[in-house]
């Protein structure tokens, strides 16, 4: 069965077009894209979508229906979720309706517990041995934290983000060190808050999913250029994730722009990502982090191919 899902998040808009086999799990990619559009501008300050940032999501979106139709997946065979920025934004009705228009589907602004147990599912649905895993899905306005053994047994979302913590705070280039306290001070309180609902330590496999991670893991593994296949599964050691956070927290934005797998549109926003990581694997005392480059958007097309089927 054919399907589609699209992930807009805070900072990315992401699309996969997939067959997808529910007797034997199997998902053929057709189509896996990602665009930087910055659909969060400003909404942790002003509450409100930005004119200028949804005009840029929703040219995104006429794209990826060009993509859907060339395909030929219907309507009835798309899941559309919008986290962390629309879920603040007081004026999201403007978005629904724009994305309505664009792809004849109803998009969904979906809670952070949603977001947290479709992440789970699209990063463990292949991942063998890893007994209980800690899914960490670090996004642009929110960070989701899932427990679970096959079944998620505890989940939270809270409100740090590469994006957000990077607005918060106005960061230096390169950031001050107060600047980095006070980025540090907001991330453990968060995590705080999330260790009352799951517990952040003790899992068997920490597993680390978005952009944020998985840019880190093609930094530590030095690759020439980002390749998903050679970040998928790759294992992180707790000191490389802070050594590299550290470098890229010192590092000026053209130093980080000239990193080889740097997209241009985490250049701004990859040392808050990073440190974020950081601090978890500081709070888990996870040797390493396991990376998955597929998430929430996976688990959106599985859920799809179950609301067809």
């Amino acid at each position: 069965m054919k399907a589609a899902a699209i992930d807009c998040g805070t900072n990315s808009i992401r699309l996969l077009i997939a067959d997808a086999d529910p007797a034997t799990g199997a998902l053929k990619d057709l189509d896996r894209r990602m665009e930087i559009v910055r659909l969060g501008q400003g909404v942790d300050r002003a509450g409100r979508l930005a004119p200028e940032a949804l005009a840029r999501t929703l040219e995104a979106c006429r794209r990826y229906a060009g993509a859907i139709e060339a395909h030929g997946v219907t309507p009835d065979r798309i899941r559309f979720a919008a986290t962390s920025a629309t879920r603040d934004a007081e004026n999201r009705a403007d978005f629904v309706a724009g994305v309505r228009d664009i792809l004849g589907t109803e998009p969904e602004v979906i809670t952070g517990m949603e977001e947290a147990a479709l992440s789970f599912t699209g990063a463990t649905r292949e991942l063998t041995g890893a007994g209980t895993a800690l899914v960490v899905d670090i996004g642009g306005g929110s960070t989701e934290f899932v427990l679970g053994n096959r079944e998620v047994s505890a989940a939270r979302s809270v409100n740090i983000g590469c994006v957000r913590l990077t607005e918060r705070h106005a960061l230096a280039d390169p950031p001050t060190a107060g600047q980095i306290a006070a980025m540090t001070a907001d991330i453990d309180a968060a995590l705080d808050e999330a260790g009352r609902s799951v517990a952040l330590a003790g899992a068997d496999t920490l597993v680390g999913l978005a952009g944020s991670v998985t840019t880190v893991a093609g930094i530590a593994l030095e690759l020439p250029a980002y390749d998903p296949a050679a970040i998928h599964h790759s294992r992180i050691p707790a000191a490389t994730v802070r050594a590299v956070s550290d470098r890229l927290l010192t590092a000026s934005h053209a130093e980080r722009a000239a990193i080889p797998v740097m997209h241009p549109g985490r250049t701004d926003v990859i040392g808050a990502g990073a440190l974020i990581l950081a601090r978890i694997m500081a709070r888990t005392g996870a040797a390493e982090v396991v990376v998955s480059e597929h998430d929430i958007l996976d688990g959106l097309l599985w859920s799809a191919v179950e609301r067809a089927s």
